[in-house]
């Protein structure tokens, strides 16, 4: 039976993906790391797996569990309740497995179905049309479309007001920065951020129980109201979560896939000249540059995982980023295939915990990113881009472009 491979070389590959070149170029790495095995064992401890079929696997059987927030010991944080971006996290449906998780899914899943998102179209091309007309030029796409369009969509869903709205992509930078390497440095810029975040949507909440609204915040102090089970920082975490979520990873892809167009030239054209490959280019776009690239669980129960049965207490991370670029399931991965058929990217995770926001995340750039090319034909960088310090979510702090 083949063993959990625990080597020098798969060390060494691991610890570059914390490194500025690791996450500009994290894909040659996770090809080394598959051919050395396609489980390692972390410095860590954590089991990493890097194929399509077993990140498969752990998203979706109901013996990998979420991480309970007790593990973070082993990091040194005993105290986690004391951190509020930490507490804020551990407190979202995001971190909790059933029958929590079912309890808070079930009161937000309705806002989010494909018929309900389908029906923001008209709201988003218009949004999409007005940052257009703003585009001429030189501009930073990240600040100037990528993070504006989705903020302003989730915003309007949730009822956060407008003006209040751009405070929070620094903030949510910060919160999320905790997805990574948790140190007290992380934490010392984490905490404040979630507990600004925490703050400014409790009194939100407070307004929307004296005033409802048509929104989804109203929804949620509603259905508090008719469930004792619902805690006030049950409310406020999820209202924070799906706030967060609605934009921070949908920035990712909007930016992640334009620098992929651009590098791509004849993809570009592509999707320009042929709207009906929205929707193939979109998942194709998820796959070569995934906004989300790790997912870890704890095992809860005896399991075979890439042939090796792995006990319970074991920690286990999916490795998105590898299993989209994975030979075995796509054909020529490392390759931008906007047409590609029989395309299924692990990027909105699967199973009970499949990405909610995931129909409109990609109706938006199934939107956004034809009409940005069509508008633009000539549309080029502007200058170096810059990678956010982080590989869980990929993405871009600048992508300098020239609009013409």
């Amino acid at each position: 039976m083949p063993e959990i491979v625990q080597s020098l070389e798969a060390h060494q590959l691991l610890n570059e993906l914390t490194t500025t070149a690791g996450r500009e170029d994290p894909y040659s790495r996770y090809a080394r790391l598959r051919e050395i095995s396609p489980i390692v064992r972390a410095p860590d401890g954590a089991l990493v797996v890097t194929t399509y079929a077993d990140c498969g696997t752990v998203l979706r059987d109901a013996r990998f569990r979420k991480l309970p927030p007790d593990l973070l010991a082993f990091v040194g944080v005993a105290t986690w309740r004391d951190h509020p971006a930490l507490r804020q996290l551990f407190t979202s449906m995001l971190m909790l497995d059933p029958p929590d998780h079912t309890r808070l899914r079930r009161l937000v899943s309705s806002a989010f179905t494909p018929r309900r998102v389908e029906a923001l179209r008209p709201a988003i091309e218009r949004m999409v049309d007005e940052l257009l007309a703003d585009l001429d030029g030189e501009h930073d796409f990240v600040a100037s479309f990528a993070f504006p369009l989705p903020v302003n969509v989730i915003g309007e869903l949730l009822g956060v007001p407008a003006a209040d709205r751009p405070r929070f992509q620094l903030l949510v930078r910060d919160w999320t920065q905790i997805l990574e390497v948790l140190t007290p440095e992380v934490l010392s810029r984490a905490d404040p951020a979630a507990a600004t975040i925490r703050d400014y949507l409790a009194d939100l909440l407070d307004e929307r129980r004296r005033h409802p609204a048509d929104d989804l915040l109203s929804a949620l102090v509603q259905a508090q109201a008719a469930d004792d089970r619902l805690t006030d920082d049950e409310v406020v975490a999820n209202a924070a979560l799906l706030f967060a979520a609605g934009f921070e990873t949908t920035t990712n892809l909007l930016a992640n896939g334009l620098a992929a167009l651009l590098e791509h030239p004849d993809q570009a054209r592509l999707l320009a000249e042929r709207p009906d490959l929205a929707r193939s280019g979109v998942e194709e776009l998820l796959r070569f540059d995934s906004p989300v690239q790790l997912s870890p669980r704890i095992v809860a129960e005896p399991i075979e995982l890439a042939g090796v049965t792995v006990a319970p207490g074991e920690r286990v991370v999916a490795y998105l980023g590898a299993g989209n670029h994975d030979p075995a399931r796509f054909a020529q991965p490392d390759q931008l295939q906007l047409d590609r058929a029989d395309n299924a990217p692990l990027s909105f995770g699967g199973g009970i915990h499949y990405c909610l926001g995931a129909p409109l995340a990609r109706l938006e750039a199934q939107i956004a990113l034809p009409a940005l090319l069509r508008r633009f034909p000539k549309l080029a960088p502007a200058g170096p881009a810059r990678r956010r310090e982080s590989l869980s979510l990929k993405g871009f702090t600048t992508l300098p472009v020239l609009a013409a």
